[in-house]
C-alpha cells in the first residue's frame, strides 16, 4: 500500500494530496498539469514536498514533521518516464545490469536476460542507446527499472512510444510478471484505455488535487460529466 499526504508547490502550481493506493495497479489520470508527473517524483525521492508524508508498506520515506527523507535509491522503488535516459556509453546488457549489486555474475545475467525476454528485447543486447529507436529504448529503460525487483513501480506514459499492439502485448506480459512478483504499479497516463485494460483502480487529479479515485468505470465517468458540463455550459452562454 502506497500512503501520501503530500503538499508542495512549484511555482504557481499547488498540489495537495492526501490518499492511499492500495490496488496492484493504480493510473493517474487527468489534464496537463494536473500534477501527475509531479506526484511520481515526489514518491520516488526525485523531490521533495513543502510538507508531508510518503510511506509504502507502512514504512515513511518521506516524512517532513520528523526531518526523515530516504534517498531514491534506498526505497525499493522505480520510476520509468517518458524519456528513457539509458546510459549512452553503455550497451543495453551493461544498462539493463547496471543496478544489480550483490549479485554472482551468473545471476545477474540470468536476470538481465529475463528482463529483456520480458520486454522482447533480447536481440538488442549488444546494441548501444544510440541506435535503439524510442520504442526500444523505452523497453530497456523498462527492462532496466525491474531489474533489482523493485517494491514498487513508477511508470509516466511508458508506452507512449510504441504502436497499439506492441503497448497491448508488452502490457499483458507485463501484468502477469508484477503480479508473480507482488510489484505495485503506479502508472501516469493520458489514455483512458490504459486504464481500462489494466483493470485498474484509478485516481483522477485535477488542478493538484484528487478529484476521484475508484474503479475506472466511476472515475472516470467524473471526468467525462465535467467535459460535458463545460460544453453544456459554453453552448448557453
Amino acid at each position: 500500500m502506497l500512503e501520501l499526504s503530500l503538499e508542495a508547490r512549484r511555482g504557481g502550481f499547488h498540489l495537495q494530496l492526501e490518499c492511499r493506493f492500495a490496488s496492484d495497479w493504480t493510473v493517474l489520470f487527468g489534464p496537463s498539469g494536473a500534477g501527475k508527473s509531479t506526484v511520481l517524483r515526489l514518491v520516488a525521492g526525485l523531490e521533495r514536498p513543502d510538507r508531508g508524508r510518503v510511506a509504502l508498506d507502512g514504512r515513511a520515506v518521506t516524512d517532513t514533521a520528523a526531518s526523515m527523507f530516504v534517498s531514491p535509491g534506498r526505497r525499493a522503488t522505480a520510476l520509468v518516464a517518458q524519456q528513457a535516459a539509458l546510459f549512452p556509453h553503455l550497451s543495453v546488457r551493461a544498462n539493463v545490469a547496471y543496478g544489480l549489486t550483490g549479485l554472482k555474475p551468473s545471476e545477474r545475467e540470468a536476470r538481465v536476460e529475463e528482463m529483456l525476454k520480458l520486454v522482447d528485447a533480447e536481440a538488442l543486447v549488444d546494441r548501444r542507446p544510440g541506435g535503439l529507436s524510442g520504442g526500444e529504448a523505452q523497453r530497456v529503460a523498462l527492462a532496466r527499472a525491474l531489474a533489482p525487483l523493485p517494491r514498487l513501480l513508477l511508470l509516466d506514459e511508458p508506452f507512449a512510444a510504441l504502436d497499439g499492439a506492441a503497448s497491448d502485448a508488452l502490457l499483458e506480459r507485463l501484468q502477469s510478471w508484477l503480479r508473480t512478483h507482488d510489484v505495485q504499479v503506479v502508472m501516469v497516463t493520458h489514455d483512458a484505455t490504459d486504464a481500462y485494460a489494466t483493470g485498474a483502480e484509478v485516481a483522477l487529479l485535477r488542478e493538484g488535487r484528487l478529484a476521484a479515485l475508484g474503479p475506472a468505470e466511476m472515475a472516470l465517468a467524473t471526468e467525462r460529466n465535467r467535459i460535458v458540463g463545460r460544453l453544456s455550459g459554453a453552448k448557453t452562454d
